[in-house]
C-alpha cells in the first residue's frame, strides 16, 4: 500500500531529486508530495536530499535562527502562535528538532559561507546559540540581526564578557586571563583550592569547566580544557547560598521587562531543575533585579537574555554569566507565566509589542529530563519518567525529539505548576523524590507574626505553634508600635513584597501594632488581644477594644482575648481560600478536634461524671490535646 510523506518545502531540485528515486511526485502550492511503496525510501531522501540548495526569495516576516535544536524547536512553537514563518540552519537538517515546526536549511551555523548564504533570505536573524560565526555576523551589514553581532562577540568569550561587565561596574567575583602555567600559578597561589578553570568559548552546559581541587589537578585541568592555546581563565571558588537566574527580555524601543527571579539546581554541572519564585529575602531578589538590569543594559539588541546569578550567605549577589538568547532556566514560562520567553524573544527582535512576564500560577516548577543511560535503556528511562508526569496534576510534557540518548544529554523537560509552592513540591516529590531533595531552600513565610515586646511571646508562640502544625511558613519577630516606629513602619511596607499574605499582631497594654500595621499595608491584619501582666489593663479589654474600634478604611479583624491559636487558624484559612492543599489540611485538623471531643463524650457516657477523669487534671475539659494518655475510669 503506497505511503505518502508530506515534505514542507519545494523545489525544483527537489523534485529532480525525487524522480531519481522513482517517486511520483506533484506539486500543490508550496508542499511537495510524495507517494511511493517503500517507507524507508522516506529515510533515504532526508538523509540525502541537499536541503541547502533551498531556492527561495526572502519573505516577509520570515524569521532565520542559527540552530534547530529544543530551544529553536520552541522558538519555531511560538513563532507559529503569532504567525511568523520560522526558517533555521543546523547540521542535522530535517530532523533536528525545530524542524516540527520550521523550515529546515542543512548547513553548519559556524560556516561562513552558509550563514552568509541563510542569512539573505530571512527577514530577521537571530540565535538559540551563541557559539556561531561572529565575524561572518559583522560583515552582514544588510542583515537584521537580533541581538546584533556585537553582543554576540562579546558574550561568547566568557572572559572578554567578564571585562565587559567589569568595566560596567557589575558586581562579579574574582577571575584572571591564565595563557600559561605562570599564570596558572599565580591564580592558584591568589585563590587558594579548589577554584575553577574554564575555557573562554564554546563553554555551556557543564562543557570547558574544572575544578581544580589541588595542586595535582593543575596539569590534567589543563589537558581536559585544551590546552592554554585553546583559551583559558581562572575564578575563585564561589561558595555561594543558591544559584539564581532572571530572564530579561528587551524591545527595540528599549523597553525591558524581567521574568521572576528563579532557583537553580544543577546536576554535574547542567541545569537539573528551577523553582520559581526563588526562596530569596526581598533584599536578594531586589538586588538580583537590580544587577540583571544593569547586565542586560550593557549589552545592545532586541530579545531575551538569560542573566545567571550567584546569592551568597551573607545577601551579596554577583552576575554569573549571561546568555543571549532564550535559557534553559527560562522553561518554566512556557505553563507558569502570561507569556513565554520564547514568545517574548520573538516579539522582540520581530519588532512586536511585548508580553506581560508575570507568573500565572503561584510558583512553577521545571525539572530536565537528562539522559540517564546510552541508548535504549536511557530512552526507556526517560519514557518512564514522562509517563509518572502524565499522571500528575499540573504536570506538563516537554519533549525534544532528539535522535539518540546519551547519558546527561537534555531529551526533554517537565514543567510542574501548584497554587503554592508545597503544592508544586508535592507534586515533584511525586515524580522525583531525589530532585525535591535537592531544593535545600525553605520556603519563604506567608505569615508574618509580630508583638510589640517578648512579654508577649507565651501568647503569640501558640499561633506559630498552629500554623507549622497546618505545614504554614511563618516569621516570627518584634515590632513595637512606639519604640521602633521606622521598623514598623517598613515591615508593613515590605510584607506583601517579601512573600507575606498575612500578618497576625499581638496587642498589649496601648494595643496600637495591629492597627499602625494595618494603616501601612493593604494585606490583612489579624490583632491578638495579650492580657498584659498589669491589671490596670483590665485583663486585656482594653487591647480588645483598641483593635476593634479602627476608623473606617482600615480594618483590623480580631480574634478572643489571649488566643494565639485562634490568630494562627484565621491566617490560615485566608490562605487556604486560594490554596486547596491548604484547605484539604484545615478540614482535617477540624476533624481532628472532633474527634477528640467524640472520644472524651464516650468515655464522659461511659464511666459518668464521677469516674471521668484524665491523666492530667481530673476534670473535663474539651480543649484537652487529644493524645493524653487516659487512666481507667474510677
Amino acid at each position: 500500500m503506497p505511503v505518502s510523506f508530506i515534505i514542507a518545502y519545494y523545489t525544483p531540485k527537489m523534485s529532480q531529486e525525487a524522480k531519481s528515486y522513482g517517486i511520483d511526485s506533484c506539486l500543490c502550492k508550496d508542499i511537495f508530495l510524495t507517494a511511493f511503496n517503500d517507507s524507508a525510501k522516506i529515510s533515504i531522501i532526508l538523509r540525502e536530499m541537499d536541503m541547502q540548495s533551498l531556492e527561495t526569495s526572502q519573505e516577509a516576516n520570515l524569521l532565520g535562527i542559527l540552530g534547530g535544536g529544543q530551544l529553536g524547536r520552541m522558538l519555531a512553537l511560538a513563532a507559529a502562535d503569532l504567525g511568523i514563518k520560522v526558517q533555521f540552519l543546523d547540521p542535522a537538517g530535517m530532523t533536528a528538532p525545530a524542524a516540527v515546526a520550521a523550515r529546515a536549511v542543512k548547513g553548519h551555523f559556524r560556516d561562513p559561507d552558509q550563514v552568509a548564504e541563510f542569512a539573505q533570505n530571512v527577514s530577521v536573524l537571530t540565535v538559540e546559540i551563541e557559539h556561531v560565526h561572529a565575524d561572518v555576523l559583522h560583515q552582514l551589514q544588510d542583515v537584521d540581526i537580533q541581538p546584533p553581532p556585537k553582543t554576540i562577540a562579546i558574550i561568547q568569550d566568557k572572559f572578554a564578557q567578564k571585562l565587559h561587565f567589569q568595566s560596567a561596574g557589575i558586581p562579579l567575583g574574582e577571575f584572571s586571563d591564565v595563557p600559561d602555567s605562570s599564570a596558572l600559578s599565580r591564580a592558584a597561589q591568589e585563590y587558594g583550592y579548589p577554584f575553577m578553570l574554564k575555557s573562554k568559548r564554546l563553554a555551556y552546559d557543564g562543557r570547558g569547566n574544572y575544578i581544580v581541587k589541588n595542586e595535582a589537578d593543575l596539569k590534567s585541568a589543563v589537558q581536559k580544557l585544551g590546552g592554554f592555546a585553546h583559551g583559558l581563565y581562572a575564578e575563585k571558588w564561589q561558595p555561594f547560598a543558591q544559584e539564581l537566574s532572571i530572564i530579561a527580555v528587551r524591545a527595540r524601543s528599549g523597553e525591558m521587562l524581567l521574568y521572576p527571579v528563579s532557583e537553580t539546581v544543577q546536576k554535574d554541572s547542567v541545569c537539573h531543575l528551577t523553582e520559581t519564585p526563588a526562596q530569596i529575602s526581598l533584599a536578594a531578589k531586589k538586588a538580583a533585579e537590580r544587577i540583571a538590569r544593569q547586565a542586560v543594559g550593557a549589552l545592545d539588541g532586541a530579545g531575551v537574555f538569560g542573566v545567571e546569578l550567584f546569592l551568597l550567605a551573607d545577601e551579596r549577589v554577583y552576575l554569573n554569566e549571561v546568555a543571549p538568547r532564550v535559557h534553559n532556566s527560562g522553561h518554566y514560562t512556557t505553563d507558569g507565566c502570561i507569556t513565554s520567553q520564547f514568545s517574548n524573544h520573538v516579539r522582540a527582535v520581530m519588532n512586536l509589542p511585548l508580553g506581560d512576564t508575570s507568573l500565572k500560577t503561584g510558583h512553577a516548577i521545571m525539572l530536565n529530563i537528562l539522559g540517564q543511560a546510552d541508548g535504549e535503556k536511557g530512552e526507556e528511562m526517560a519514557r518512564g519518567l514522562i509517563n509518572r508526569a502524565l499522571q500528575i496534576p499540573g504536570c506538563s510534557v516537554h519533549w525534544y525529539d532528539k535522535h539518540g540518548v546519551t547519558r546527561a544529554r537534555k531529551l526533554g523537560h517537565i514543567n510542574i505548576v501548584g497554587n503554592t509552592l508545597q503544592e508544586a513540591r508535592d507534586r515533584l516529590d511525586l515524580l522525583d523524590a531525589d530532585a525535591l531533595a535537592s531544593l535545600k531552600t525553605k520556603p519563604q513565610p506567608k505569615v508574618g507574626i509580630i508583638m510589640g515586646s517578648d512579654s508577649d511571646l507565651p501568647t503569640m508562640k501558640e499561633a506559630a505553634a498552629v500554623l507549622e502544625e497546618l505545614g504554614v511558613p511563618c516569621e516570627v519577630t518584634l515590632v513595637s508600635a512606639h519604640r521602633t516606629p521606622d521598623r514598623l513602619a517598613e515591615y508593613a511596607r515590605s510584607a506583601y513584597e517579601r512573600g507575606i499574605r498575612v500578618i497576625v499582631a499581638g496587642a498589649g497594654g496601648a494595643a496600637h501594632l495591629p492597627g499602625m500595621v494595618a494603616a501601612q499595608t493593604s494585606l490583612p491584619v489579624i490583632g491578638v488581644p495579650v492580657v498584659p501582666h498589669s491589671a490596670v489593663y483590665k485583663e486585656g479589654f482594653d487591647a480588645l477594644l483598641s483593635i476593634v474600634q479602627m476608623p473606617a478604611g482600615v480594618p483590623v479583624a480580631s480574634v478572643a482575648i489571649g488566643s494565639g491559636k485562634n490568630g494562627g487558624l484565621l491566617a490560615a484559612r485566608l490562605l487556604a481560600a486560594s490554596d486547596p492543599a491548604l484547605y484539604s489540611r484545615l478540614l482535617k485538623y477540624q476533624k481532628k478536634m472532633c474527634n477528640a471531643v467524640l472520644k472524651k463524650a464516650q468515655r464522659l457516657e461511659t464511666c459518668g461524671w464521677r469516674g471521668y477523669e484524665t491523666a492530667t487534671t481530673g476534670h473535663l475539659s474539651l480543649d484537652s490535646p487529644a493524645h493524653i494518655q487516659e487512666q481507667p475510669c474510677r
